[in-house]
């Protein structure tokens, strides 16, 4: 199964960090934080990693190359100007292509995560043939106190919470998404979201609940916290 970071957005609520960096090259817990993201891959057994970029991408395949020091093979979706999410995996799907699956792992490159990436699998042959998605969920933060989605009793996930108020979680922006997700969208696809809840209201997307840490690093504030949290944890 390959695996595809997300590292195509221009990080405006970042600014002015990102004037001159691209986001997932900004420095946290001492490396960029795509590093993070490539390292958590290997360890959980993957080889082969796209990574789709935009706004200053050619400083990202500078620093990242080949994969090698990582003990990766990446691979780059060059976008140009950036695509939406749906958008960028569309265009990305021919480097995502796999013999042995139709799944691929997708992670924002704007999120960190101390989630296990081995407890995404895809349903084993013959189970849950109608899902498409899986997505990892945690409780919400305080930035996002409303959150996104149900998880309920069954594992699958909802728009709704059936009348039960303040019962949903936040989705980290890390999932398994299947390719016949994609069927006839293009790269002007826009957004992951409605292609997500189209398949929800016909139940075809299940999903995790992560207890641990994770942060969306969408702004120097929490950059800092972040990189200061991962310093105490070293010590």
């Amino acid at each position: 199964m390959k695996a595809i970071i997300l590292a195509a957005g221009r990080g405006e609520r970042m600014r002015p960090l990102t004037l001159t960096t691209p986001k997932p090259l900004l420095s946290v817990g001492g490396k960029p934080l795509i590093e993070h993201h490539l390292e958590h891959l290997h360890r959980a057994g993957f080889r082969d990693v796209v990574i789709n970029h935009a706004w200053l991408g050619e400083q990202i395949e500078y620093s990242l190359g080949d994969g090698e020091r990582f003990g990766l093979s990446l691979h780059y979706s060059r976008e140009g100007e950036p695509l939406e999410t749906a958008g960028g995996i569309a265009r990305a799907l021919p480097l995502l292509f796999s013999h042995d699956t139709d799944w691929f792992m997708v992670i924002n490159g704007d999120v960190w995560a101390d989630f296990d990436l081995t407890r995404l699998q895809p349903p084993a042959y013959g189970e849950q043939p109608a899902l498409d998605a899986i997505l990892v969920m945690a409780d919400n933060p305080s930035y996002h106190r409303h959150g996104d989605f149900c998880l309920n009793d069954n594992g699958m996930l909802s728009e709704e919470c059936a009348g039960k108020e303040g019962e949903k979680l936040t989705f980290t922006g890390i999932s398994l998404l299947r390719r016949r997700l994609f069927e006839g969208l293009t790269d002007q696809a826009g957004k992951l979201g409605p292609v997500l809840r189209a398949a929800m209201s016909e139940g075809r997307v299940a999903g995790l609940h992560h207890c641990g840490l994770w942060v969306d690093v969408g702004t120097p504030e929490r950059l800092r916290a972040l990189d200061q949290q991962l310093a105490i944890q070293e010590l």
